[in-house]
């Protein structure tokens, strides 16, 4: 536990929970990490690359805004993990204090803003609708809400790459947080183990050194985190496939694939703590993890 103490709160301190929600690549991790000014989700241009609810903590002299960045919201299907991602998007949206509704504004409000839209207005939220990718489109170009649509508190233009609009967001979130002291240290960034983002880190890089299909049926879990030694943090982790042809995948010829993930999880790694890292994969066939709801949730898709 950090021994700092959080910013002394007047009576017009506000803190809150934000859900930051919308469909798959809508910009969410994206602009949580921007505005946190540290990557803490992972980003990939495949959607569905966010799997749970992660909580990334921004502290100022005025606020604490307790982002919750949320998997994409999309058709229910029978897959156990589709479902268990969008009962994770409904419970932020049911638990945040401020709901935050994330356009693309190259493609434009669709039916699942107006889910999420119906969703935080019936469980009482204020909510604020942001553009993303504002860098794609002219620049008079907003979101357009359909016709009878209830307004919501702000509808802004952001681009969470180049970080052009992010103030004007953070300044409407804050507004519209309650009054409350802050509930975490001022140093703490998020609730999460970092033995959590070290696997998280590791299937980032492989979503974006493999193909489209594979990195949907692989999980990680990390077997080993050990920080004994001071300046050498040792990580052993399983990379969960479904079938034997998909382990030869990962793995590659001579073991080259399964050593790219190695040295670009690892690099990523030794960023995030700041320190050495070694890092040991392994590729592990597990046929039932994806319907199996007791493994999807030891894994920390939920």
């Amino acid at each position: 536990m950090s021994e700092s103490r959080p910013p002394a709160a007047g009576s017009d301190f506000r803190a809150g929970f934000v859900a930051i929600l919308g469909p798959p690549n809508a910009g969410k991790s994206t602009l949580m990490n921007r505005i946190l000014g540290q990557k803490l989700a992972i980003v990939t241009a495949k959607p569905q690359t966010t799997r749970s609810h992660i909580l990334g903590i921004h502290t100022t002299d005025t606020a604490q805004i307790m982002f919750v960045d949320t998997p994409g919201l999309h058709d229910e299907n029978t897959k156990l993990l589709n479902n268990a991602l969008n009962e994770a998007v409904i419970d932020a949206a049911r638990k945040c204090d401020v709901g935050v509704i994330l356009v693309d504004l190259s493609k434009g409000w669709q039916d699942v803003h107006e889910d999420l839209r119906n969703k935080l207005s019936e469980f009482g939220k204020p909510t604020i609708v942001l553009g993303t990718k504002s860098d794609l489109v002219a620049e008079d170009k907003n979101v357009v809400l359909p016709p009878g649509a209830a307004e919501p508190l702000a509808i802004l233009r952001v681009c969470g790459t180049s970080g052009v609009g992010t103030a004007e967001v953070e300044a409407a979130i804050a507004a519209a947080l309650p009054e409350s002291p802050p509930l975490y240290d001022e140093d703490v960034l998020t609730d999460r183990p970092v033995r959590w983002l070290a696997g998280e880190l590791v299937r980032e890089a492989v979503f974006e050194l493999l193909g489209q299909e594979l990195p949907y049926s692989m999980a990680v879990d990390v077997i080993k985190y050990d920080e004994s030694s001071s300046d050498l943090v040792r990580i052993d982790a399983n990379i969960l496939v479904m079938r034997d042809s998909q382990k030869r995948i990962v793995v590659g010829k001579g073991g080259a694939m399964v050593k790219k993930i190695g040295i670009r999880a690892r690099k990523g790694i030794e960023q995030l703590i700041d320190g050495r890292v070694h890092l040991k994969l392994f590729v592990k066939i597990d046929p039932k993890w994806l319907k199996n709801a007791k493994r999807i949730e030891e894994l920390g898709y939920h």
